[in-house]
């Protein structure tokens, strides 16, 4: 079971976008990294072709290695760390160290 998910909002906690928030859009499991919607954006420069004729430079999102973001507990609106507990009824599920139960997406 995964710590953060596709729709989830996070907090970037190092980097050039410290401080910024945004929900994730892409998981990368396989490289432990995650893409964060309209933030860690790089430049790309293109040279001109058939379907871009023009060339140019584009702007687009990079992957954040997991450990530099933190999910953000709606509740309090403060990034907070997860664990996750084992219920008779609900099953394994998310939630914050603090023990607030975290919502979905």
């Amino acid at each position: 079971m995964q710590r953060l998910r596709v729709g989830d909002l996070v907090q970037i906690v190092t980097g050039k976008d410290k401080g910024k928030r945004g929900k994730i859009t892409r998981l990368l499991k396989d490289d432990d990294r995650v893409l964060v919607e309209g933030l860690n954006k790089v430049t790309r420069h293109t040279r001109p072709d058939q379907r871009n004729t023009e060339g140019g430079r584009l702007q687009k999102e990079a992957p954040l290695h997991v450990s530099n973001v933190m999910l953000i507990d709606v509740d309090s609106d403060k990034p907070t760390r997860v664990k996750f507990v084992d219920d008779d009824e609900a099953g394994r599920h998310r939630v914050a160290v603090s023990g607030a139960e975290l919502k979905q997406g």
